[in-house]
């Protein structure tokens, strides 16, 4: 049969049906959703992520490589990264660490990973994103916690050092500062938190506790051995011993009838919380207020330890407020306020070697963010380490140089070492007494010096002398 005449018709139903095909596949790429422009980076090795990254450069003495190097490589604003077996964001500089502070509760709410809420808490009482537990945990601030009743609580605390120093320093010629200034703020987290005296009841607490944070940035993995499976041992062990505390506490207020509460727990307890959610929450108090300020404490004094002139200055200072004082009269509040070039020096040392490194968030909706999407349920996290060493907030930034916090000093949102916004740490003020209050009675008692110039510093996670400064000792 003859079907060519048949042809142009065959032509014409072809190019017909391309057309159509063209048509509805442009037609298809353009209805489609463009491509989200999620911040640059790498998410690593699957599960572990750039985790290991992280920690090796902690251990190495230097965190702020890890950021450093990928702000570099992908943007100096924002990049990806995923880190303790989550996929996030980090925000660098100040206007990142400005965007979270003040993006709280509108764009992002805080957020505990899997593996710290593994190794601390509880994690059937404790959400992992949520607005609500950040405002319980200010409602159950102690009174001693809240700026107008500080004042009340420095003689204890100048007591409790007064006598820290007579049992643990006096007797030696040479002692270790980090594990001693640890002893100390336990001590004290242990007294005003909950009303712990006994040496022997805190050492049930202060050891497990030692494992526990030691693996908040470890390389998640539970097997045996590991530094998390240690970590999480450690937690349960720490659970295990409040959990007898406060039920024994619970008891006695029940038992007495006691309406007034003596300290942190009690004022939980009168307010109807769970066992489980004290524990909980004594446990982020003991973080923020015992393992961060004994690391301050140390480096305050390995840096006084180098810089003759700046410790010369700082003695001074306290000398002349100790000549104020009357035989065995404690430190008031107005005592305080006259260390302005302690804390000065007390702001350098935590610059350079800081007790914390940032804290997680969680987006609750999709935002943008110098240009990149940030989608709702995307984790994020502010480092200190991305201002503390940068030369354009801090010039010669690896300088210790306390002047650069007198008058008005760094630039807002460069130095932020308690957070800021809705979410700064609680406990910021509380931390600056003990410190101060420490230092005072420390440097118009003694003179020391280092018996390792030269130790190394690794992060785990906050910045911990090898050897723990050994120093050598002798009297003012």
């Amino acid at each position: 049969m003859d079907i060519d005449f048949l042809m142009p018709y065959l032509v014409h139903l072809v190019v017909l049906y391309v057309s159509v095909g063209v048509i509805y596949l442009v037609y298809k790429y353009k209805s489609r959703p463009a491509t989200p422009n999620f911040p640059p980076g790498r998410k690593g090795l699957p599960y572990l992520g750039e985790t290991l990254d992280y920690v090796l450069a902690s251990r190495r003495g230097t965190p702020e490589k890890f950021v450093t190097d990928r702000t570099t490589k992908y943007s100096p604003d924002v990049f990806r990264t995923s880190l303790l077996g989550e996929d996030m964001a980090i925000f660098c500089g100040a206007a990142g660490n400005k965007f979270l502070f003040s993006g709280q509760n509108k764009y992002v709410t805080s957020w505990w990973p899997h593996s710290i809420k593994k190794a601390l808490m509880d994690p059937s009482s404790v959400d992992n994103s949520s607005k609500e537990e950040s405002t319980k945990l200010r409602a159950y601030l102690p009174p001693f916690l809240k700026p107008e009743s500080l004042q009340h609580y420095i003689p204890v605390m100048d007591i409790m050092a007064k006598e820290h120093l007579d049992q643990h320093w006096s007797p030696y010629n040479q002692v270790q500062v980090f594990p001693l200034s640890k002893k100390y703020t336990f001590s004290l987290a242990c007294r005003l938190f909950m009303s712990v005296h006994d040496q022997e009841e805190i050492e049930k607490f202060a050891k497990p506790f030692a494992l526990a944070t030691a693996g908040l940035i470890s390389v998640p993995i539970d097997l045996p051995g590991s530094t998390f499976n240690r970590a999480v041992k450690a937690g349960k062990l720490i659970r295990q011993e409040l959990l007898a505390l406060i039920t024994k506490k619970k008891n006695e207020l029940s038992e007495k009838g006691l309406t007034v509460a003596s300290d942190l727990v009690d004022s939980m307890l009168m307010d109807g919380m769970t066992e489980i959610e004290i524990g909980n929450k004594i446990v982020g108090f003991f973080i923020a207020s015992h393992d961060t300020t004994s690391t301050a404490i140390t480096f305050i004094v390995s840096y006084l330890t180098d810089y003759r002139d700046i410790y010369n200055r700082v003695l001074e200072e306290q000398m002349d407020i100790l000549r104020t004082k009357g035989p065995g009269e404690p430190l008031r509040w107005e005592d305080i306020q006259k260390m302005k070039y302690t804390w000065c020096v007390a702001c350098e040392a935590m610059r350079l070697a800081p007790p914390a490194n940032g804290a997680f968030r969680e987006a609750i909706t999709d935002f943008t963010y110098a240009g990149y999407t940030i989608p709702k349920g995307w984790k994020a996290f502010w480092t200190v380490h991305s201002t503390n060493k940068n030369p354009n907030y801090f010039p010669d930034p690896e300088k210790f140089d306390p002047s650069r916090f007198e008058g008005n000093g760094p630039a807002p949102y460069t130095f932020v070492p308690f957070g800021g916004g809705p979410r700064m740490c609680p406990g910021k003020e509380y931390a600056r007494l003990e410190i101060l209050t420490f230092i005072h009675n420390l440097v118009t008692r003694f003179k020391w010096e280092k018996l390792n110039p030269n130790e190394k510093i690794s992060y785990i996670p906050s910045p911990i002398p090898e050897e723990g400064l050994p120093i050598k000792l002798q009297a003012a």
